[in-house]
């Protein structure tokens, strides 16, 4: 059983960068994020493997950069110039196969235009 903790996500002006950190109760090997926005089903963002692999959405790439620390049991999701769209609220969990256990309470990212 792993418990996954969201923070970071908040309100930011269209452009701006925000720093959503992810903890984890204990180590696990692949992590992704999600997120979810109003209305619609919620959506793979990025992963990073046990050896700090990653990938993106296509909607993401470039502008977003995933990573971790190992010793913290923490995912960080470096957001570069956000857009309205990438508002949402913003999950980790295991990848490639989210447990639905262990979905936290997310994190709330609000992109003003």
């Amino acid at each position: 059983q792993v418990q996954f903790v969201e923070s970071g996500g908040g309100l930011v002006q269209a452009g701006g960068s925000l720093r959503l950190s992810c903890a984890a109760s204990t180590y696990t090997n692949a992590i992704g994020w999600y997120r979810q926005a109003p209305g619609k089903q919620r959506e793979w963002v990025a992963l990073i493997t046990s050896g700090s692999l990653t990938n993106y959405a296509d909607s993401v790439k470039g502008r977003f950069t995933i990573s971790r620390d190992n010793a913290k049991n923490t995912v960080y999701l470096q957001m570069n110039s956000l857009q309205p769209e990438d508002t949402a609220v913003y999950y980790c969990n295991t990848f490639p196969r989210p447990r639905n256990e262990y979905w936290g309470q997310g994190t709330q990212v609000t992109v003003s235009s």
